[in-house]
């Protein structure tokens, strides 16, 4: 993985079909996804339930791109290398999941991969601070995890633009996660963002039978970036 700041649209296949996920990776990549993120939920840290290791590993040989994987779980650290062993090229752990982060971000990179830390949307960006040289990535929630289909909180994006200043020049993504879509996704990356999970916003429509409207979807976000107006 060879960093650089463009941005770059990380489809969240919690909106994908669940009995068809390897052909609804390959239609994403097909049409353009640059990573696949992958929203690990516990039914304990957030009020779902969706994913683990097996999954992971099963789906593994279709990602083309890169495996991102968000671990939306407490604790944290016994799973890090399983997810490791599925395939993880990035494993993303919260800094309110446990009383160790630094620790676990120790572990995610002993494991080999690279390590995110994601911050909820009540958790201040000085919680970071302290993190930022030994993180690949900081996903800032832009909604209340557990759930898609929800609009982007409002107050976040100051957080992005603070967290953008204190990363400097440091090779460090930070990551957009939920309610994101043409009006949102060009007022994040003006704030400082470089990747955008999205997923109703690039499912929505399309299928792996019309797999054409995953790239329009994809299309209209990266345009509404490029022109730098929502809309």
């Amino acid at each position: 993985m060879t960093f650089d700041r463009s941005p770059k649209l990380a489809p969240s296949i919690l909106s994908a079909d669940f009995a068809n996920f390897g052909a609804e990776i390959r239609a994403i990549e097909e049409q353009g996804a640059d990573w696949v993120h992958v929203d690990v939920m516990d039914g304990h840290f957030v009020p779902n339930l969706t994913f683990g290791p097996a999954l992971c590993a099963a789906i593994r040989p279709h990602i083309r791109t890169v495996m991102d994987v968000h671990l939306m779980i407490a604790p944290v650290d016994p799973y890090i290398e399983a997810f490791s062993k599925a395939g993880a090229d990035v494993i993303s752990a919260h800094v309110e999941s446990g009383p160790h982060i630094h620790r676990t971000l120790q572990a995610i990179r002993g494991a080999g991969c690279r390590a995110g830390v994601a911050i909820n949307p009540g958790t201040p960006a000085e919680a970071v601070e302290n993190l930022l040289d030994m993180v690949d990535l900081i996903n800032v929630m832009t909604v209340n995890p557990g759930f898609g289909g929800q609009k982007f909180i409002e107050s976040q994006y100051e957080k992005i633009r603070r967290l953008r200043a204190m990363i400097g020049d440091r090779p460090v993504h930070i990551e957009i996660d939920g309610g994101i879509d043409a009006t949102t996704a060009p007022r994040a990356i003006a704030a400082g963002a470089d990747i955008l999970v999205a997923g109703s916003a690039i499912f929505s429509g399309g299928s792996v039978e019309r797999p054409a409207v995953y790239g329009e979807n994809m299309n209209r976000l990266r345009k509404a970036i490029t022109a730098g107006n929502p809309g």
